[in-house]
């Protein structure tokens, strides 16, 4: 049976957790994963989310930081996380479907403004986060697998809207591509949404710092939806939902869709 999966940075659920209802209710996807919820999961407004239709729910929280939750139309069973760097961070949940898939909601770690590990301890521990997800795949090879989130990294040319002006700007560096494409080839990860739309710009995230976000235009894909080889055939119909970025106090990232045919 095909459903939709959808991966949003919704930057505080408490704070937007009306957008999340405009998009559940106008989207109607069958599994939203949210990144940085800013929220303990016992505060998380899951009462509102289940009026909806999204009766199952599984998240990591933290209070204003970090977060993960994916939120489920259909039955889904914890599958536990992994704390990345030893930190005790949020920033990881997994949930199985009863048909078996697993799906992998991520929240990588920004890594502040300074492309260097030795000035800036936020990029190193960018970089160890990276290189834990690669060791985790090399040595547990995912099967019947998504794996969605906020990525903080727009590893293509087209990914963001200016290669040559972001080449030394935090989530376009080499550095961080060549990280990010070590944990998808360790993985074996298919981008789901690149499979789907092979070219052209493509961008899910706008700065706050943009007077006027859709007039400038200087976006960044960091929202990724990845599945393994043995499903990658099964996904289609990806989107982003740009039309996000223009609600009233939105988050910075818009909505990525997939769909699956499993």
């Amino acid at each position: 049976m095909p459903f939709t999966i959808a991966t949003w940075n919704i930057n505080s659920v408490r704070l937007r957790a009306d957008l999340v209802i405009r998009m559940l209710k106008a989207e109607r996807p069958d599994v939203l994963c949210l990144q940085e919820c800013k929220s303990p999961v016992e505060k998380i407004p899951l009462k509102t989310f289940v009026d909806a239709g999204y009766r199952y729910m599984v998240a990591r929280g933290e209070k204003g930081y970090n977060g993960v939750a994916i939120l489920s139309k259909r039955p889904l069973e914890d599958a536990g996380h992994r704390d990345f760097v030893g930190r005790g961070d949020a920033r990881h949940v997994a949930a199985r479907l009863e048909d078996g898939t697993t799906i992998h909601n991520f929240y990588v770690p920004a890594g502040g403004d300074v492309p260097d590990r030795d000035e800036n301890v936020k990029f190193g521990h960018k970089l160890d986060f990276l290189t834990e997800m690669r060791d985790w795949f090399q040595g547990e090879t995912p099967e019947r697998s998504i794996l969605v989130g906020d990525l903080n990294i727009a590893p293509r040319e087209d990914d963001v809207w200016s290669h040559k002006q972001l080449l030394k700007v935090v989530s376009h560096t080499p550095i961080e591509v060549d990280h990010l494409g070590a944990v998808q080839d360790a993985g074996k990860w298919v981008d789901i949404t690149r499979k789907d739309i092979p070219e052209g710009l493509l961008y899910s995230w706008w700065s706050y710092r943009a007077r006027d976000w859709d007039a400038a235009d200087r976006g960044r894909r960091l929202d990724h939806v990845w599945a393994t080889p043995d499903i990658a055939n099964a996904g289609h119909s990806s989107r982003i939902l740009r039309a996000a970025r223009g609600w009233e106090k939105p988050s910075d990232h818009v909505p990525v869709f997939a769909t699956f045919d499993l």
